[in-house]
């Protein structure tokens, strides 16, 4: 893009000139996410390439009288309704007024924030929309061009971070991405907050803020082509809904402010073991010590259910605590403060591009979830298929999707990958598909964080392809753990930890733990970073590494995940070779050129790694298979303080007295306590 370009003209996010005001309301700016949709993917049914764009336009009031605006509020863009557009596949869902079931009462200053996900390129980028409404009491409608363009300069990663103690952040990381072919300068930022929670659709201006920016780079000066960000002190948050501004300036100095309107969470990394409540006889599974204690050392702190008498109102919930996943309902029940530190999210949907059979449209999405919106809990909703769920992009606060590559009911084809030598198979798919999807739900969801529900240990799913085993092998759940990780999700459930499914492949009980201690052991880089790199290397023409790198002001991880795996004819499993020795060239922003050390970490320990650092990029000399994990720290005593936090972890772990992954007698009481529930 030319530095001078007029800015009604420039991209994403940036803030349009006053000849967007009309009659009381002005377009402040625009914030689009471009539809992405994998080329990767194998699917029975052709994928459709034609991708629409997911849109907010920040609207704020420059009267000097309060705004109203009811649902019977005449608003279209191109001369339809927001309803026409859904019915006729243009858009696949809204959020402007004609369908909410409260008015809006904007005050004078205030912002408020509209919605929709355009389906197909007609409402993609390099469009525009003129959004026109007829204001109360206004003598004519209001017309407001609305630039759909394609980003150079976005909000790649807003994450809100805060003591353990409280479920209130008091702190930010946004991360800036510059497509542009000149620096940026990070100025300032600032919040737009509700007075309430009630009144959560009209934002207020909050003060700008410099001196609490701890900017990277540390000039402020972010290079084209790169990344920036800042972390910020901002003081004690309320949980609900926000606009972030942050302002920019280019060689020339003129401005530009990039956009985020998101929930304001405490960003933790929580580990799930899927559905953890379940009958044993007489009782519940999550009464009975044994398997809490199993769940515990496996780092596991969230599950599918809400409350269970006889656990969540005793001390076991104290000593063993798994966050709750589900309706939360009575939401007043579910609201407070005492019950907030124990939610994770509200997930109650399944998977509605599925819905059993008859799927949920993403607007009936969006309506299920405005009951929470003026609450303090997060919404989350599974994502199915990477072919359609662009079309459900923004509906949740906290999105994740469900894929697992061995065994399993799968959208896309397993037999169409032709990844070995030509060879078709019909029990898995190839691993690194999960980074594809997680790279996909991330990209159409920015900036809020994602998640990811890995392949664990289950029972069921037998008979794919002739394969015996219905669950992964150790490799094959680890590295679809990580090919999700390397991506950067802010929390991970696995799919299936039931007593049950432990019970069918304890095998796996001690690699879960060993992901689990990792995530612990590194969990402030997945919060605080972004996913800034993604390369696929090739060796005579062959996948042979994925390498990834999420960074952040502490520093960077970067992944090195082994393609070089082979599809075992008999076994019908992923086989992967010995360590080999290669040289791994990560891309990493300017920020971190000044890096402190490199080391390799994994469950076992940290170990000194051959690694040098060279204008954006860390070479490292290793010899590697299956996963390969390294930090760059930005600053010294990051090794000391992860090999002291490792430590504690495996503490922690030894202080349970029970390894059922480990020991045959504590994986016998867990047998003993299966079997005493069918007699």
């Amino acid at each position: 893009m030319a530095a001078r370009m007029p800015l009604a003209l420039f991209a994403l996010c940036l803030s349009l000139e006053s000849t967007h005001a009309q009659e009381g309301i002005s377009l402040e700016g625009v914030h689009v996410v471009p539809h992405v949709q994998s080329t990767e993917m194998r699917y029975r049914k052709e994928a459709d390439f034609s991708l629409g764009a997911r849109v907010e336009v920040f609207l704020r009031n420059t009267s000097k009288e309060t705004l109203t605006f009811p649902a019977s509020t005449e608003i279209r863009l191109r001369g339809q309704t927001p309803a026409e557009l859904v019915e006729t596949d243009a858009w696949a869902w809204h959020d402007l007024p004609s369908a909410w079931t409260d008015p809006l009462d904007l005050p004078p200053g205030a912002m408020t924030v509209w919605s929709w996900n355009g389906k197909r390129a007609p409402w993609g980028v390099g469009k525009q929309a003129e959004l026109t409404l007829t204001l109360p009491n206004a003598p004519q409608p209001s017309r407001l061009k609305v630039p759909i363009d394609k980003p150079n300069v976005w909000l790649s990663a807003v994450t809100f971070l805060g003591e353990d103690d409280s479920v209130q952040p008091d702190s930010m990381v946004f991360h800036v991405v510059n497509q542009t072919e000149g620096a940026v300068k990070l100025d300032a930022c600032r919040l737009w907050l509700p007075k309430s929670n009630a009144t959560w659709r009209a934002l207020v201006p909050q003060p700008w803020i410099r001196a609490e920016m701890a900017r990277f780079p540390q000039d402020s000066m972010i290079p084209a082509k790169d990344r920036g960000g800042a972390r910020v002190s901002t003081g004690p948050l309320p949980l609900t809904y926000a606009a972030l501004q942050v302002r920019l300036t280019d060689a020339d100095e003129q401005s530009i402010t990039a956009w985020a309107h998101q929930r304001i969470k405490r960003e933790v990394f929580d580990i799930g073991g899927g559905w953890v409540a379940d009958k044993l006889g007489t009782i519940n599974t999550l009464q009975a010590e044994p398997y809490l204690k199993a769940l515990r050392r496996m780092h596991v702190n969230t599950g599918m259910h809400q409350e269970v008498s006889g656990y969540s109102d005793s001390d076991l919930f104290e000593r063993y605590p798994l966050k709750y996943m589900n309706r939360l309902q009575p939401i007043s029940h579910y609201d407070t403060d005492e019950m907030l530190p124990r939610i994770h999210a509200v997930e109650f949907l399944g998977e509605p591009q599925y819905g059993g059979g008859t799927p949920v449209s993403p607007q009936d999405v969006w309506k299920a979830f405005t009951p929470y919106a003026p609450t303090r809990l997060p919404t989350s909703v599974t994502h199915s298929e990477e072919r359609i769920w662009r079309f459900y992009a923004g509906l949740s606060d906290y999105p994740h999707y469900d894929a697992y590559r061995v065994t399993a009911p799968s959208p896309d084809s397993w037999s169409r990958y032709d990844r070995w030598d030509g060879e078709s198979i019909r029990w898995g798919a190839p691993l690194e598909t999960i980074g594809e999807m997680s790279r996909s739900l991330r990209e159409l969801n920015r900036p809020r964080p994602v998640a990811y529900w890995s392949q664990g240990a289950h029972h069921g799913w037998r008979g794919y392809g002739g394969r015996e085993r219905s669950s992964p092998t150790s490799d094959e759940l680890r590295l679809q753990a990580y090919h999700g990780l390397s991506s950067r999700i802010t929390s991970l459930y696995w799919f299936n930890l039931s007593l049950r499914s432990l019970l069918a492949y304890p095998d796996l009980i001690d690699p879960i733990t060993r992901v689990g201690r990792e995530i612990r052991m590194l969990e402030h880089y997945y919060l605080e970073g972004d996913a800034v790199s993604h390369q696929r290397i090739l060796r005579d023409g062959k996948p042979d590494w994925d390498l990834d790198v999420i960074a952040g002001p502490r520093g960077a991880v970067l992944f090195a995940l082994d393609l070089d795996y082979k599809a075992d004819k008999q076994e019908r499993v992923f086989k992967f070779g010995a360590p080999r020795e290669t040289t791994f060239q990560f891309k990493i922003p300017a920020y971190l050129n000044a890096i402190d050390e490199v080391f390799r970490v994994d469950a076992d320990g940290l170990r000194e790694i051959d690694a040098t650092v060279n204008d954006s990029t860390i070479i490292i000399r290793d010899e590697a298979s299956r996963v390969a994990i390294y930090v760059a720290a930005a600053k010294p005593g990051e090794r000391t303080r992860i090999e002291a936090n490792r430590q504690a972890l495996i503490a922690a772990e030894n202080a349970l007295d029970f390894d059922p992954g480990g020991k045959e007698t504590d994986l016998q009481v867990l047998r003993e306590l299966h079997e005493s529930s069918s007699k």
